[in-house]
């Protein structure tokens, strides 16, 4: 997702503030203090002091002691996923903010450029100690590697071609940041160049720069090139090998951008931001004593927000989280997590699990194939994401398996049991019917011939006898017959 995509995202950090700095106890602005009592605070005086040139830290903030107490002009630190304000000091007054204008440079080449598109270098006329990737008028070079040099060297003739690149030239550049700046509600900022040059012009606040760069860090190119600490562009004339200005990258492992800054007026500036436990913060420092102190100031802010979250781990490596049936079998398959999901969260905040998958899988299925997600939440947005995956390999159903299932299925056993009974109840009726025609019809001889005995029947004495004299006559007959 891109900037002009996720700008929609972006609540503003500005509605924030006030309710903010009543709620957080924010300490009263102090004046600068001098590098001995820098060293004096840090020696033995009251936690929260600055660092000293040679960069010793203050001691960790906490959240019982409330926010630190920074030596810088303005400063600022807030949590992007709600844009919720946890410390500041003078976070809308608008100061010099030096290179950190080159946030906007790259949102705006974000937004009308491609990563690959060669842009051609300009003629650039170069002040004393300016930062340069040493372009070559001419010199053709890739967005992306233009876009490194731009933040992790703070290149100004790298910031000129990408002006010159989308605008045609400087001045209509400038005016198309302003454009930007409105239409994010940035009121506190102001381009005069895309450099981040001293000009009364140029300016904005810790407020403005906090909500840029919650919005930048959306799009995965920029937090990559953010949170690089070395570079190899090859795309140019020659191989160039760059390393980020940006010292709190190698301090804070847990650090992942963004862009440091420093001008006479704007002193000392660094826009910072570290992920720990799925959280990420993002913290503003402008008009620090020195370098070392702007990375201790802005150490201290980010160790102080984190400790007002809490880490959790709802989410393990191989936990299962879903178990869905195997077709045609009496048979569930384990969805494991891939990987682990730690988050933090405020006091009051909701951590929240939903499971993705599907109630049933067919067919083959290998082991860690993908078949869900899990997703962890945070006061309802999305803190971290898991694959759910199989936790071990499945064939496919077999015919057997699917024939079985079938005869079980309630959809085919009762139009099959229906079926069987109406059968039944035919042939009953069928029989009921044949048993009484052989009670009531006579048998078809008996139909044929109605005078014809059904049978054998007991014989009369008169009948005996008349049989008895036929029977002896006929022997008479047949012995008279016999004679000479």
């Amino acid at each position: 997702m891109g900037p002009r995509q996720a700008r929609a995202g972006s609540a503003g950090v500005r509605a924030r503030i006030v309710a903010a700095l009543a709620m957080l106890a924010i300490v009263v602005p102090a004046p600068a203090l001098s590098q001995q009592g820098m060293k004096r605070q840090q020696d033995g005086g009251q936690p929260g002091a600055a660092a000293t040139e040679k960069g010793a830290q203050q001691k960790t903030p906490s959240a019982a002691a409330g926010p630190p107490t920074l030596a810088a002009r303005a400063w600022i630190l807030i949590d992007p996923r709600d844009d919720e304000v946890l410390a500041a000091r003078a976070p809308a007054r608008e100061r010099p903010i030096a290179s950190a204008t080159k946030l906007m440079t790259a949102l705006v080449a974000l937004e009308e450029l491609r990563p690959k598109q060669k842009l051609t270098a300009p003629p650039y006329q170069a002040l004393a100690a300016e930062s340069l990737l040493g372009l070559r008028a001419g010199e053709k070079m890739t967005t992306r590697d233009l876009l490194y040099a731009l933040i992790l060297a703070s290149a100004n003739d790298a910031a000129a071609t990408i002006a010159e690149g989308v605008a045609g030239s400087v001045p209509r550049f400038v005016n198309r940041m302003n454009r930007e700046a409105r239409a994010l509600g940035l009121d506190d900022t102001s381009y005069a160049n895309p450099i981040g040059l001293d000009d009364p012009a140029n300016y904005s606040s810790a407020a403005d720069l906090a909500e840029l760069t919650a919005l930048l860090m959306r799009d995965r190119l920029f937090a990559q090139i953010a949170d690089s600490q070395v570079a190899r562009l090859n795309s140019g004339d020659r191989p160039r090998t760059i390393t980020s200005r940006n010292t709190l990258l190698e301090s804070d492992p847990t650090a992942d951008g963004v862009k440091t800054g420093h001008t006479i007026q704007a002193g000392y500036v660094l826009v910072g931001s570290a992920t720990r436990d799925g959280t990420r913060l993002i913290s503003v420092v402008l008009g620090a004593g020195s370098e070392a102190a702007r990375d201790a100031e802005t150490q201290n802010l980010l160790d102080y927000g984190f400790s007002l979250y809490r880490p959790a781990s709802p989410v393990k490596r191989g936990e299962e989280l879903a178990d869905p049936k195997l077709d045609y079998r009496d048979e569930r398959l384990s969805l494991v997590a891939q990987r682990p999901i730690a988050v933090s969260a405020r006091e009051g905040q909701a951590v929240e699990t939903e499971v993705e998958a599907p109630g049933e899988v067919s067919g083959a299925i290998d082991r860690g194939e993908e078949l869900g997600r899990v997703v962890v939440t945070v006061d309802g947005r999305v803190a971290g994401v898991s694959p759910l995956v199989a936790s071990e390999s499945v064939e496919a159903a077999t015919l057997v398996d699917k024939a079985v299932t079938g005869l079980q299925d309630p959809v085919i056993l009762l139009p099959l049991g229906a079926f069987v009974i109406v059968i039944g109840l035919l042939l009953a009726a069928r029989s009921r019917r044949s048993g009484e025609g052989e009670e009531t019809e006579p048998p078809p001889e008996q139909t044929r011939n109605p005078g014809r005995p059904r049978g054998p029947r007991e014989r009369t004495a008169e009948e005996r006898r008349q049989m008895h004299e036929e029977r002896m006559r006929r022997r008479r007959q047949r012995a008279g017959g016999e004679g000479p």
